[in-house]
């Protein structure tokens, strides 16, 4: 019997997630995406909270104009991230991509939060 998408995501993600784990001086990036918009957090395992988070729903509120899921947003929201750690003094992630092929949007995610001075 062959495995849909998502079951083959969830496996791929719980691999992931027995390996990597947040601090407070290294905080992990959790990346969600949907159809339409994409999702990041920079969580803190130990303490199970989230220091900060920003999205493409987030920066159309902001912008005030609609954000296509597309490169060019994920890339928006890489950078949104990245100034919202370097307001926390945060320097250093771990990147989570939630089981998401690291490509595409994902990739221009990490690009963008790269740009914006945080690093792997």
């Amino acid at each position: 019997m062959k495995m849909t998408k998502e079951e083959a995501r969830r496996r791929r993600k719980q691999r992931i997630r027995k390996r990597i784990s947040g601090s407070a001086a290294k905080p992990r990036l959790v990346v969600f995406r949907s159809n339409c918009h994409l999702y990041v957090q920079l969580v803190n395992d130990e303490l199970h909270s989230t220091l900060a988070s920003s999205s493409t729903l987030s920066l159309c509120r902001s912008l005030g104009k609609a954000l296509k899921p597309s490169r060019e947003s994920a890339a928006l929201v890489g950078k949104d991230v990245a100034a919202k750690a370097r307001e926390l003094n945060i320097e250093q992630v771990v990147f989570d991509r939630n089981g998401y092929l690291y490509h595409g949007r994902i990739k221009a995610l990490a690009d963008g939060a790269r740009e914006g001075g945080l690093k792997f």
